[in-house]
């Protein structure tokens, strides 16, 4: 199972206009929780649970709602 780790930079992309893309990166993490830092200051830095499927953990930083994005630790 693919997860998140410490120092690495994620990225994320909105399902609706591929062009518009949010990174961030892992400062901390727990064994159910995530701590995120923005890389970029437009937005905010965050704190997510860790969800899990068969391809490795993921999260929803800005939210879980219809067609939000989601940033994977396989990605």
């Amino acid at each position: 199972m693919t997860k998140f780790k410490v120092g690495e930079k994620y990225s994320m992309f909105s399902p609706c206009q591929y062009s518009c893309t949010w990174e961030y990166e892992v400062v901390k993490r727990t064994e159910k929780s995530v701590f995120l830092k923005a890389t970029e200051d437009t937005y905010k830095d965050k704190v997510c649970r860790l969800k899990t499927d068969s391809n490795g953990e993921y999260c929803y930083p800005l939210g879980r709602y219809s067609m939000c994005p989601v940033l994977r630790a396989g990605r």
